[in-house]
């Protein structure tokens, strides 16, 4: 253990200050309303003739924990980038705290999915590297490498790291940072179960500290540690909404065997079936019922409670544009 690590650790973390400074703080939610963090009007992104983001309208309230759910390629990747100031919007309007992002980046922590890591560098340079680049870098990373399992792997080169090694990694890097806003592109990607619950758990810990944390998945779990959703498909953001509310407006679920797809999907809204934990799963038109228009027996189908995977079937894939909740 080096020097610094051992002074750090018996001195407590910049992390337990924090923590000990902010306990029993956290904002409510009609305190977060009056104060919101991100603001986009109409935002439009295109890249030549290829259009990517369309009259995108987002509100992210300070000190809360937004989920941006979407299929991969529909434009998430690109709405953080414009959210951290990295890219240009083509038309419309971006703000953080109340500036253009692009004229800051004192307030940010962005990670893009596979860009932050110097491959050449071993983890341990990359962590000093950016000590040396950003002046708000604290030394949580000591405590977050111990708790995401890299701490024995910190002196390999990164272009031998695993993907799963370059995600913590680069977790590591962008939650050191002390800033008021998080922006994580996909921080569960190529981690499993075990390793994506400890993120949860640090993602939490930031909002618990005040922070405002946004988080883009195409995993539907990532959604259980949100205060809202907004769910974005065709480069649109097409639901918002806490989780309660959008299972509110999600149409009757049925399950049934794979023998009986075609059947369910006749009736199914859009016509779409999908797969479910045991077997094929649809949502009924508001105008059909299931059990009489189906020419079968009734104990072939099952309705359901909605999980959060037919949550993120619905708003993707078959809903259109609702109000924001």
């Amino acid at each position: 253990m080096s020097q610094r690590e051992s002074q750090g650790r018996g001195q407590g973390t910049d992390r337990d200050r924090r923590q000990n400074q902010t306990e029993g703080q956290k904002p409510d939610r009609e305190q977060r309303r009056s104060h919101p963090c991100i603001q986009t009007s109409n935002l439009e992104k295109s890249f030549g003739e290829e259009g990517v983001l369309e009259g995108v309208d987002l509100t992210v309230e300070t000190g809360e924990l937004l989920a941006v759910m979407g299929p991969n390629g529909v434009g998430k990747s690109v709405l953080f980038s414009c959210l951290a100031g990295s890219d240009h919007p083509s038309s419309g309007t971006v703000e953080v705290f109340g500036a253009d992002p692009t004229t800051r980046s004192d307030t940010t922590s962005f990670l893009l999915q596979d860009a932050l890591c110097v491959d050449r560098l071993t983890g341990r340079e990359n962590l000093r590297f950016y000590e040396q680049l950003h002046p708000n870098v604290t030394d949580d990373w000591h405590e977050y490498v111990e708790i995401l399992d890299l701490a024995d792997d910190l002196d390999k080169r990164v272009e031998n790291y695993s993907g799963g090694m370059k995600r913590k990694l680069e977790l590591t890097i962008a939650l050191s940072i002390d800033v008021p806003l998080y922006l994580l592109d996909e921080p569960t990607a190529a981690l499993d179960l075990t390793m994506i619950q400890a993120v949860h758990g640090l993602i939490r810990e930031k909002q618990t500290e005040g922070k405002t944390v946004v988080v883009s998945s195409h995993r539907p779990m990532d959604v259980e540690i949100a205060d809202r959703i907004a769910f974005v498909a065709d480069g649109r953001v097409v639901a918002t909404g806490t989780p309660d509310d959008l299972f509110d407006a999600v149409p009757t679920v049925v399950e049934t065997t794979l023998s009986n797809a075609e059947a369910l999907a006749e009736i199914a809204r859009g016509g779409e079936v999908f797969q479910g934990n045991g077997g094929i799963r649809g949502f009924l038109s508001t105008d059909a019922d299931g059990a009489v228009d189906l020419d079968v027996s009734d104990d072939e189908y099952e309705i359901v409670s909605p999980g959060y995977t037919d949550l993120f079937n619905y708003y993707t894939k078959l809903a259109s544009t609702t109000d924001d909740r």
